[in-house]
Formats: C-alpha cells, structure tokens, sequence
C-alpha cells in the first residue's frame, strides 16, 4: 500500500485539526512515556505537530496543505502517510475526507491517550509495552503515573447540593426562565461543547477473529450466550489478536474464565490466555517474532493465478517469523538460539515481519538450512541502511546483491577453521528469485570461472529448492485441515 500512497493523498491536498477533546499536559506525559516506545519517533512526532497546530484550549485549527506538514516535519508524504495509520490503528486518530471539484479535503480528529489505570489494565498495549521496554522500566512508568490513595480510615464530610441549596432557591430560579431562555441554554445542532474525558480506543476489526466459528457447536449450558457481551467479544478479539489465540482453542481459554454467576470475568480471560500462550511458547510473552507484516507494507495482488514467486511473496507477508521457522522446520518448535538472533536483528535494525521472513528464507537455503548469526547481522544491516521495508523489495535486492551476500558466506565459513584445518567452503545455493542468468557482456569469460554452476549443482539446487517450498506448503495445508 505504501508504494501507491499517492493514490490516496497528494501535497496539494488541504486539511484541518480538530481536536476531539482538550488535550492537556497529562495528555503529554502519556504520549510521551507510554506511547512512543509503541509507536516510535517519527508516529510520536506527527501526533504532536498536529496537537501544536491548535491553538490553546481550542479544537479546531485553520486549514492548510499537506505540503506545509511535510515542511515543518523535514518528511516526505509517504512516511507521514503511514505514520498516520500508525496513529489510526491505536485509536490516537480519526480521519475524515470529502473530495470536491478534484480537491481532498481532510479532518484529522486527535482523539486523547487513554488514562494512566486504563492502559495499564489495557490487556494489549501494557503487554506490548513491557516487552518494548523492559520489566525494569515497565515497573518505573507503572509507579510514575500512580500515586497513594487517601487514607481508608478518612471519613467523608463533603456536603451535597441539597444540603447547600434549599428547594426554595431552586424554584425562584425556575420560574425566571421562559421560552426564550431555554433557547439559549440549548447547544446549536451544528456545535459541540468542548470536553476533556473522550479518550483512545484502540479498535481491533471483526475480521480479526473467526466468531462464527467460536459460537458455532458451543452448548449454551458451556457458555451461556448471555455471557457473550459487547465487552467480552471486544476483549477476545483484542487477545486474539496478542497471543494469536484462533476461534477453536479459544473456546477453551473462554470455558476457564466462567464464574459462578455464569459470567465471563474479563481478569481470568486475560489470565487463561497468558496462561494458553505460555504452554504454547514458553514463559515469555508475544513479542515482535509474533509479529505479522504490517498491511500498509504489503503487497497488493490478486489471489488467482500467481506466479511461484507471488506465491511466495504472499506467503511470506501473512506469517509471524516464529511461525515461519517452524513452517520451514516442518512443524519442529525452533531453537532457543535461532529465536535468539532473529529477535536481535529485529529489535536493532527495525526490520518488518516480512521482510525478516524473506531473510530467514534466503539463509537457510545459503546455509544448508543453518542461522548463523554474523551472516544474519551482515545482510540484515545492509538492508537496514537500504531501508527495505517489503517483502518484494526485499528479494528484488538480494537478487541484485546476490553475488556480494555469497562473498560474505564464502568470508564467514573461512573464519571457522579450527587449528590448521580450513573449513571446507559449501557451495551455496540461490532462493528461486536470485536463479537468473545474468546477461554480461564478458558471459564467455564468466562461463569459464571455477565458481559458476554445473549442470549438476543446478539440478541439486532446483531439488533442495523445491524441497523446501512444499515442506512450508504441505506443513501449512496440513495445519489449516487440522
């Protein structure tokens, strides 16, 4: 989606602020410590240029172009663009739009954080949060935006508005009002009053979970339908989407969470799907390995009639990097240190979900089906400082870079010899998209290297090739009939 966002806004096009609340200094403090480890730098940025286009204590700013955002962030129009999803996805922003004679005009609604006890009880963002930042810190922000209670053993002497105001004066200032009075203490259709209490609400679509699927076989007896509320059905969407939790084992996490009362206790649910999580994966919490690409950075192609490389790419786009590994490993739970250097690429060299799927693919195929890490770090890194961010620019780059990424194996094999004995260099093998000929205009030179390939080498490649794209095939479909 990234790569046609100009279909969707242009410099020219105008927009305005509004705000849907007065924001305010706690507002601040929240964006700043509890949602910028999630949303990062530039997300945080955008959100703040746009609170400082209001003036005080007012909702609405003046219109103007896009242009003039990209000028007073140094940013180009497409990263402001997916950081405004950004923005959107965690409930900060409200966009609205209406075309008119060729021109767009845009609202961008700023909706509040939420409040220090609802984050924290969020159940999605303070779990996301704690992995992004630490225990040590979680603890340190919890603490920062708590405080003492007033002392249980206080009694509360505060008087009440009858005790205040007798019925006397209240009826003397009835009878002054007449019709035309109440028109004035009526708001206007087309106004609003200013508030402060409206805060984010972090939405997950219907389509994010199958319930359906869910409710279907599910005797009432089980789980009452009654106990199925708007509130329940918006938090199993919500950990779901987290612990990657589907619509069947769901039903079990669901099961433990009934209380007495034939009511589901949203605490215990949150508990039972930790609980599922951690059988499943072990005591640490999702992270970004359970991560997905994001769906702005993926590609947009029709279903039908793909190609094996649009298979792929399609493939790559819609799985986790932890789910992946265990897909190519034929559904074997990979190592503790495999998870170990894909999480550290991740986490410092920001790479997407995708795109670290499209480099765990191509090693594994290089390496005889091993992560080693200093190879892993090396590509990671050059794609870092090329800024790669799909899964399609991705490949298309280790294609035109496949000659170097060999070089560098060949350089990390040599450093492993062990006393006098060099180990031995494997000859590696190409992911389907790097298997071109290359035309050169020394090809007859070329053919006469000792490193081109053999007929035979060719042959063993397009086995082990396809070898390893049906065992992720045949893996996947096995699963999806279970």
């Amino acid at each position: 989606m990234d790569q046609h966002h100009w279909k969707e806004i242009l410099a020219i096009d105008r927009y305005k602020v509004k705000s849907n609340s007065v924001l305010n200094d706690l507002d601040r403090k929240i964006l700043t410590l509890l949602y910028q480890p999630l949303i990062g730098s530039k997300c945080f940025s955008l959100y703040m240029t746009l609170w400082g286009e209001l003036e005080q204590s007012r909702v609405w700013s003046v219109e103007k172009t896009h242009h003039s955002l990209m000028t007073i962030m140094q940013s180009n129009l497409r990263d402001i663009y997916l950081e405004r999803i950004k923005l959107e996805g965690l409930g900060l922003l409200k966009t609205y739009m209406n075309e008119s004679e060729g021109c767009k005009r845009y609202v961008y609604e700023l909706h509040a954080p939420l409040k220090p006890n609802e984050f924290f009880q969020d159940g999605v963002l303070n779990v996301y949060l704690y992995n992004r930042v630490g225990k040590n810190t979680f603890l340190h922000l919890k603490q920062f935006f708590s405080d003492d209670r007033i002392d249980t053993e206080m009694g509360e002497i505060t008087k009440s508005f009858d005790e205040v105001f007798d019925s006397g004066q209240s009826a003397d200032m009835i009878a002054k009002l007449n019709n035309e009075t109440l028109e004035d203490l009526t708001l206007q259709v087309d106004k609003e009053y200013m508030q402060t209490e409206t805060r984010a609400s972090m939405e997950v679509s219907d389509h994010a979970f199958d319930f359906d699927l869910f409710l279907s076989g599910i005797s009432n007896v089980i789980i009452p339908s009654k106990s199925i509320t708007a509130n329940v059905k918006d938090v199993i969407k919500k950990l779901s989407y987290l612990y990657g939790i589907n619509a069947v084992d769901m039903k079990n996490v669901v099961m433990n969470s009934i209380d007495q009362n034939d009511s589901i206790d949203i605490e215990i649910l949150r508990k039972s799907a930790r609980d599922w999580y951690q059988f499943q994966h072990g005591d640490e919490l999702p992270g970004l390995l359970d991560k997905y690409q994001p769906l702005p950075l993926r590609s947009e192609m029709k279903k039908e009639n793909l190609t094996k490389d649009e298979e792929l790419i399609l493939q790559l786009e819609s799985i986790t990097p932890r789910k992946f590994l265990i897909d190519v490993s034929g559904g074997v739970p990979p190592s503790a240190g495999d998870l170990k250097i894909i999480e550290e690429v991740m986490i410092n060299q920001k790479l997407h979900p995708g795109v670290i799927n499209v480099l765990i693919y191509y090693v594994l195929l290089k390496t005889d089906m091993k992560l080693t890490k200093s190879y892993v770090e090396k590509i990671a890194s050059h794609w870092k400082r090329k800024e790669i961010k799909t899964v399609k620019a991705a490949m298309d780059l280790a294609k035109s870079e496949h000659r170097q990424y060999q070089q560098w194996a060949e350089e990390n094999a040599n450093k492993k010899k062990t006393n006098y004995k060099k180990a031995p260099v494997r000859k590696e093998l190409l992911p389907a998209w790097l298997d071109q000929e290359q035309e050169s205009p020394n090809k007859e030179i070329e053919s006469k290297k000792p490193d081109e390939k053999t007929d035979l080498e060719r042959e063993q490649f397009e086995l082990e090739k396809k070898k390893l794209f049906d065992r992720i095939k045949n893996y996947k479909d096995n699963k999806t009939k279970e």
